[in-house]
């Protein structure tokens, strides 16, 4: 039946171009703002989410309220929108008062990244994880200068099925630099295939949706912008803490065109790189002499798991970081 609601008619309105000069909203630099003006392009973004009807949404920064308005057209349940800079508020405040009849929308001042999300979708069902997503989502044209940060964060909260994620596998819409969406989507031996490749992968089904040119957005970045949807596996490839997964990735790709060995040796201390860094590929049965980008998801897992199998062997490695200052390296040694 979500499917064959309508969009609704929102009353006559000032467009998002003349509530900006109205209000006299310049971007922030500081705060990376980019207004997306044009609203086919919004309400392309908030198709690319999927049905919205009676759903619960959060919008991530949604500024002077552009893609807010095609939320507010899809009629979900409730939309909490999250804006950390307060000049938004009277734009908001407008769309507030136009979709009161059909949706909740509740505005929250806030950092995003400070933000609980599991209070913030208080009364959503709750799916068991191997069920069909929930009827919630996060969609957000995200500061860039935030964006990859707060994707670590929330695959972490994934791999833990807490916050947005304690009510099942919610679905993200998000926007990022077009490299970054690309490197998110990444197949093995791709240019841009990176850990934040990798990572993406292990927990989540990551679709790059479409491009939009920098030009649509005011102030113009340097850059283009990928969309993408991220909606959590039912069945992780790996289940195993997610800061243990992280740090191998790190290690592994902070030598990139090296051989897969060089970066995975650093794992461990100094003393025994040679051996354990051996002794990891072959449990793994791994070639040494491949880079880090020819490396399947597949292969990426055998690795986790020989480095955990190394782990239980020795507890001191867990906590041993090769760019730790010295002392604290020797703290973690003894």
């Amino acid at each position: 039946m979500a499917n064959q609601i309508r969009p609704v008619r929102l009353p006559p309105l000032p467009t998002i171009r003349d509530l900006v000069k109205l209000y006299r909203l310049r971007a922030i630099r500081q705060l990376s703002q980019n207004f997306l003006m044009d609203e086919n392009l919004t309400d392309k973004i908030v198709k690319a989410a999927g049905p919205l009807a009676n759903h619960y949404v959060c919008e991530i920064g949604p500024g002077p309220g552009g893609i807010t308005r095609s939320i507010i057209k899809r009629r979900p349940h409730k939309l909490l929108v999250v804006e950390k800079d307060p000049r938004f508020i009277p734009t908001l405040q407008l769309l507030q008062e136009c979709c009161k009849d059909h949706t909740n929308m509740i505005i929250a001042i806030d950092d995003i990244r400070n933000y609980n999300l599991e209070n913030a979708f208080k009364g959503a069902p709750k799916h068991n994880w191997t069920e069909a997503p929930p009827p919630i989502h996060l969609i957000g044209n995200l500061p860039f200068s935030v964006s990859t940060n707060l994707i670590i964060r929330y695959l972490q909260a994934v791999s833990e099925q807490s916050s947005a994620w304690s009510f099942g596998r919610t679905s993200m819409t998000l926007t990022f630099q077009k490299e970054v969406g690309e490197r998110m989507v990444a197949p093995m031996m791709d240019d841009q295939r990176c850990r934040l490749s990798v990572i993406c992968q292990m927990w989540c089904d990551v679709k790059y949706k479409f491009t939009i040119s920098g030009r649509a957005f005011v102030p113009k970045p340097d850059v283009d912008v990928a969309v993408v949807t991220l909606i959590p596996r039912k069945y992780p490839l790996v289940n195993l803490p997610f800061k243990m997964v992280e740090k191998v990735l790190r290690n592994s790709f902070n030598m990139r065109q090296k051989y897969c060995i060089r970066g995975l040796e650093r794992l461990f201390p100094e003393e025994h790189r040679k051996e354990l860094g051996s002794k990891l590929l072959q449990l793994a049965e791994i070639d040494p002499t491949i880079r880090p980008f020819q490396i399947s998801n597949e292969e990426f897992v055998r690795i986790f798991y020989a480095y955990k199998i190394l782990c239980e062997e020795r507890p001191d490695l867990i906590n041993y970081d090769s760019r730790a200052p010295k002392e604290q390296l020797m703290d973690t040694l003894l």
